[in-house]
């Protein structure tokens, strides 16, 4: 939800399921089971792209968007605590090596597979 709070502005028509996919670095078929269950929680809406019918865009629903402003409420209120518990030094010392290990794996191409991770230990191939 908060990928198509922060990539849809207002007035532009909602998100691609792609879009949403590549944003997030998932495969469209994860990423259309997230939109299903959010979809059962009137949390997002689709809808016919106006321009081509074979494209669905994805939108936040009223109640989906004050969920993501919940939600960045929190995380902006957590993040500032972690500062102020790391102090300046150490927040800035953080900042600048998430800044160095974003660099490495858009430059190396070093993303995360999520897709193959073993969700139960079940796998044969661990």
């Amino acid at each position: 939800m908060m990928c198509i709070a922060r990539n849809t502005h207002f007035g532009k028509q909602g998100l691609k399921v792609s879009e949403i996919s590549r944003l997030l670095g998932l495969t469209p078929p994860t990423v259309t089971q997230l939109i299903n269950s959010l979809e059962v929680k009137e949390m997002v809406l689709r809808q016919a792209d106006p321009e081509d019918r074979r494209v669905v865009r994805v939108n936040l629903t009223e109640r989906g968007c004050e969920v993501a402003k919940k939600a960045k409420k929190h995380r902006d209120a957590t993040l500032s605590k972690l500062v102020d518990y790391l102090g300046e030094e150490d927040s800035n010392r953080l900042a600048d090596l998430l800044i160095k290990v974003h660099t490495f794996l858009q430059e190396q191409d070093h993303t995360l597979d999520l897709e193959r991770l073993s969700t139960n230990g079940d796998e044969n191939n661990d």
